[in-house]
């Protein structure tokens, strides 16, 4: 299930004001659609997603801890 969110373009401006903190992100193509999830820092991930061009736009939620970003995912991929 999908964040409901809006969705960011997944550019250096992003990146740049994204929190430094845990997350649960998720990635998707330029029309919009998911491509895949994550957890993690968000500033380091959207880093590496950007270096390596896995997406064109991102949506997050911040969570406390890797542990409540690992639970969000769950509810989320799972759910």
């Amino acid at each position: 299930m999908s964040l409901a969110k809006p969705w960011r373009d997944l550019d250096r401006s992003t990146v740049g004001s994204a929190p430094d903190r845990y997350a649960l992100y998720e990635l998707g193509d330029p029309d919009g659609d998911t491509v895949g999830f994550g957890t993690g820092i968000l500033r380091d991930e959207l880093k590496e997603a950007l270096a390596y061009g896995d997406a064109a736009k991102v949506r997050w939620e911040s969570a406390e801890s890797a542990d409540h970003a690992e639970r969000l995912l769950a509810e989320h991929v799972e759910g």
